[in-house]
C-alpha cells in the first residue's frame, strides 16, 4: 500500500533551498480532516492515466488537507481496514477485482455511512455484481475510437463538484456509452451533447456524471479521466475534488433532486368535473375552476373540497370558465381574477371578485374587460393567467378560429360569410384583442392602467394598448418569471403532418419566451418562421409565401393596421412524431405545449417536501398529449442549456395546468385520459418532495445452516438497516 500524508510532504519542503516564490507548495485550505482510499487494481484493459490520477488525488490532498492512501491490494477491504476511511475511490478499476468476503465488507463499508467515488473505467467493472452496478449507477457499453473534444452540457449549478462549471464544458477525452441510462436512478449533474462529437450512441440524454445517496451512503462518478492529462486540468480536477468530498461526506450537495423514487404524488381532490385551472394562496388554499363554472377550493388543513362558487357560463366550442388567479396580495385583499364565457351574449370576460372566507361573493364582481368571441364555431379560447413582480397582469387569449377546414394549414379564408375561418380577423388584427397575449395593471377601484413597453403605443394610434403579444394561435398556458419579468407560453399549432408546396409548412406547437413585447407571426409564419403561402380559399390558387420580416393584414377581415411588426421566430418548436430542431422534445401521440411556471427556491421555507433547490431559475414545461414534464435549465441571459425529462415514474393523465406555490409545493390539475373531457380519473394533484422514503432493508443471519439433529441456531437482524440513514435497525 502506498500512503501519502501531509506531514510527509511538509518535511520535504522544510528541506528545500529554493527560493519560495518559485516552489512554494499551494497554500493550504481549511481542513476537512477525512480519509480517502484510492483503489485502482485492474483485471481488464489497464489505462495509463492511473498513475496521473493517484498523484492528482494526492497532491489535492496535501493541499486540502486530508489523508489519502493508494492500494491495488483487494485484501485491504476488510471491516477492520476499511473502517478507517470515509470514501473509496474506484480509478479506472476494470474486472471483477473483489471476491465475495471483499465485496461484503465493501457493502457493509457503504451501509455505514460512507462514500464511495468512481472515476472513468470505474463502470466498467465488477458486472456480476448488483450491488456495485446500483452503485456506480451505470454499467460502460462501449465509446468511440481514441479520444476526442466534446461539450459536456452542466445541469446542476448547485452541486459543489458541478458549481464553478460552465453550463458548457469543452474538454478531450474518451467518451463512454453506457448500457444503460441511469437517469431517474440517480440524479445527473451533467450530460454529454452527441452532436458536438462522432460515436455517441445514447441520444439526446447521455448522462457523464451523476450522484445519489444509496443504501445510507453516498455515490458519485465521473466518466472523465481517460487521459493522464486530465489529472493536469483544474476544472476536471476541482470537478474531482469536490466530488471525492462530497461523496466523504464532508461538504453539502443534493444529490436527491431528479430521482424518481423521492417524487410522490398526493391525490387532493378526486372527485373533480372536467377541472381546467388553479391557483394556490399564501395560506395554502388551492383555488380551482371546473369548466362548467364551478369554484373550488381545496382545505388543506382538512383535505376538504368546498364549493366556493358557481359562476354563470356559457359551456361549448371551448367556452366556458377558463381561467383563474389570484392577486398578488391575495392574503390582504381577498381578490380573484375569472376569466370566463358569460352565460349570455357573445363576450368574453375579465371579472375581479373577493373571495370571503371559503366564498366568492358574486356581488363584488368587477369587470376589467370584455371582448367579443364566435360562439357558433370552435375553437381557441385560452384564458391563462399570470402576474409579474410589479403587478402587471397578463391574460392569454386564443384566436377563436375555425382550425376544421383548412386542411391542418393556415386559416386565412377571406371568402364573404367565413370570417370565423380567418385567424387573420383576430390574432392578425391590431385592433382585436383575440389571439394575443395582453398585459394589464388592475387598479383598486376596478379599472386598469396599462404598462409602459407594450407592443403598441398607450394611445391607441397603432393597435390595441393592451396587447402585449400579437400573432399566437391558442397561448393555452402562460407563466412568468417573477426576477426577469420574461414571459413564457406553450401556443398549440395546426395539424398538418407535412410540408405543402402551396400551403406551407406542416403544423408545430411552440414554447415562446418574451423578454419585451413582440408579434409572433400567426396566421403568417410559424415555428422558426417559416412562411406559410398566400392560398386563396376562392380559387384553390396560391400567390407566393407571406414575409416574415414584414407581415402585412390585407383580409378583408382586418380592423387594424395593414403592416404588422415583424414576425419574431418562435423559441422552440416542434411537429408530430420526432423534432429534428429540438431532439429533447420527445415523441408522443398529439402535440399540445403548456408552460409551466419558473420557480425560484425559497432557502426559508419549512415546507420539507417543496421543490428542491436544484430547480431553482428552471422553467418546468409539461405535454397534455404525451403526458410527460420537463425541465429547461437556462444560462443568465435566457438561453436554452438543455431540456431534462423529469418525474419520469409517475404516470400523468393529461396534465392541462400547473402551480408552483408560495410553499414551493408543485401542484398540478389533471384533465383525464379522455380528450374530450367528463373524465373519471380528472383530479387536483400535488407533487410531493420525499428524499429519504426508502423501504427498510431486513437481512436476516443464521449461526447455522446446516448440521446433526439437534441443531441449535441463533437468529439475528442485526445487519438490517435504514437505506436512506444507513442506521442499524435494531
Amino acid at each position: 500500500m502506498r500512503r501519502f500524508g501531509l506531514f510527509a510532504f511538509a518535511a520535504v519542503l522544510c528541506c528545500l533551498a529554493t527560493p519560495p516564490e518559485v516552489f512554494a507548495a499551494p497554500e493550504p485550505e481549511e481542513s476537512h480532516g477525512f480519509k480517502a482510499l484510492v483503489f485502482s487494481k485492474t483485471a481488464g484493459f489497464r489505462h495509463d492515466s492511473i498513475d496521473e490520477g493517484i498523484l492528482a488525488i494526492q497532491n489535492l490532498a496535501t493541499t486540502h488537507l486530508f489523508e489519502v492512501d493508494a492500494s491495488e491490494d483487494a485484501g485491504v477491504f476488510t471491516d477492520a481496514n476499511l473502517a478507517q476511511y470515509d470514501v473509496v475511490i474506484f480509478l479506472n478499476t476494470t474486472g471483477d477485482i473483489l471476491n465475495p468476503d471483499q465485496q461484503s465488507a465493501f457493502e457493509r463499508f457503504i451501509r455505514s455511512g460512507k462514500g464511495f467515488v468512481g472515476i472513468h473505467s470505474a463502470t466498467d467493472t465488477e458486472y456480476d455484481w448488483s450491488f456495485y452496478g446500483d452503485l456506480v449507477g451505470a454499467y460502460f457499453q462501449s465509446h468511440p475510437p481514441g479520444t476526442t473534444s466534446a461539450t459536456v452540457v452542466v445541469a446542476d449549478r448547485k452541486h459543489p463538484s458541478t458549481a464553478a462549471l460552465s453550463e458548457t464544458w469543452v474538454r478531450t477525452d474518451e467518451w463512454y456509452n453506457f448500457q444503460s441510462n441511469p437517469r431517474g436512478d440517480v440524479h445527473v449533474l451533467a450530460s454529454l451533447d452527441e452532436s458536438t462529437y462522432s460515436g455517441g450512441s445514447m441520444g439526446v440524454d447521455h448522462p457523464i456524471a451523476w450522484c445519489q445517496n444509496f443504501e445510507g451512503g453516498r455515490s458519485w462518478y465521473t466518466a472523465g479521466g481517460h487521459t493522464p492529462e486530465a489529472f493536469s486540468e483544474p476544472e476536471f480536477t476541482d470537478h474531482l475534488l469536490n466530488g471525492i468530498e462530497w461523496a466523504a461526506g464532508v461538504i453539502p450537495g443534493d444529490c436527491s433532486a431528479t430521482v424518481d423514487a423521492n417524487w410522490e404524488l398526493v391525490a387532493l381532490d378526486s372527485e373533480t368535473d372536467n377541472p381546467i385551472g388553479l391557483d394556490v394562496a399564501p395560506d395554502g388554499r388551492v383555488f380551482f375552476i371546473e369548466l362548467g363554472g364551478t369554484v373550488k377550493v381545496f382545505k388543506p388543513e382538512s383535505s376538504a373540497t368546498v364549493e366556493v362558487a358557481q359562476i354563470p357560463v356559457f359551456e361549448g366550442n371551448e367556452h366556458g370558465l377558463l381561467g383563474i388567479e389570484l392577486d398578488p396580495a391575495f392574503d390582504t385583499n381577498g381578490w380573484v381574477y375569472i376569466f370566463h364565457s358569460p352565460l349570455f351574449g357573445t363576450n368574453q370576460r375579465l371579472s375581479r371578485f373577493t373571495v370571503v372566507g371559503d366564498a366568492i361573493d358574486l356581488g363584488t364582481e368587477e369587470i376589467l374587460l370584455e371582448f367579443p368571441t364566435t360562439r357558433s364555431q370552435c375553437c381557441h379560447n385560452a384564458g391563462s393567467m399570470a402576474f409579474d413582480a410589479d403587478g402587471n397582469l397578463f391574460l392569454a387569449t386564443g384566436d377563436d378560429t375555425n382550425p376544421f377546414e383548412s386542411s391542418g394549414y393556415t386559416p386565412i379564408d377571406e371568402r364573404a360569410g367565413r370570417a370565423p375561418w380567418d385567424a387573420q380577423r383576430s390574432s392578425g388584427n391590431t385592433n382585436d384583442l383575440r389571439g394575443k397575449i395582453l398585459r394589464i395593471t388592475p387598479q383598486a377601484d376596478g379599472t386598469y392602467t396599462v404598462p409602459e413597453g407594450n407592443l403598441f403605443p398607450s394611445d391607441g394610434s397603432a393597435g390595441l394598448p393592451e396587447i402585449y403579444v400579437m400573432g399566437v394561435r391558442n397561448p393555452f398556458r402562460i407563466a412568468v418569471d417573477t426576477e426577469t419579468g420574461w414571459l413564457y407560453w406553450g401556443d398549440v399549432g395546426p395539424d398538418a403532418g407535412t410540408d405543402s408546396g402551396t400551403r406551407g409548412p406542416r403544423g408545430y406547437d411552440e414554447w415562446n419566451q418574451a423578454r419585451s413585447a413582440g408579434n409572433f407571426g400567426w396566421p403568417y409564419c410559424i415555428g422558426d418562421n417559416e412562411a406559410y403561402i398566400d392560398y386563396d380559399f376562392n380559387t384553390g390558387s396560391s400567390s407566393g409565401a407571406f414575409d416574415c420580416a414584414n407581415p402585412a393584414n390585407d383580409s378583408p377581415n382586418n380592423t387594424g393596421e395593414l403592416a404588422l411588426p415583424a414576425s419574431e421566430p418562435a423559441w422552440i418548436w416542434y411537429p408530430y412524431g420526432p423534432s429534428s430542431d429540438f431532439p429533447a422534445i420527445t415523441d408522443g401521440s398529439g402535440r399540445t405545449a403548456m408552460a409551466g411556471p419558473v420557480y425560484h427556491f425559497d432557502s426559508g421555507s419549512d415546507n420539507n417536501s417543496r421543490v428542491p433547490e436544484y430547480f431553482d431559475d428552471t422553467l418546468i414545461i409539461y405535454e397534455w398529449s404525451r403526458n410527460w414534464i420537463k425541465e429547461i435549465k437556462m444560462d443568465d441571459s435566457g438561453n436554452i442549456v438543455v431540456i431534462n425529462p423529469i418525474l419520469n415514474d409517475i404516470s400523468f393523465q393529461r396534465p392541462i395546468d400547473m402551480e408552483i406555490g408560495p410553499d414551493g409545493g408543485l401542484y398540478i390539475i389533471e384533465w383525464g385520459s379522455g380528450f374530450g373531457g367528463n373524465n373519471n380519473d380528472s383530479r387536483l394533484v400535488r407533487i410531493d418532495f420525499r428524499p429519504g422514503g426508502g423501504t427498510p432493508v431486513a437481512i436476516a443471519e443464521a449461526s447455522a445452516l446446516s448440521g446433526p439433529v439437534p441443531l441449535l441456531v441463533d437468529f439475528s437482524a442485526a445487519g438490517s438497516y435504514d437505506p436512506d440513514s444507513g442506521t442499524n435497525l435494531t
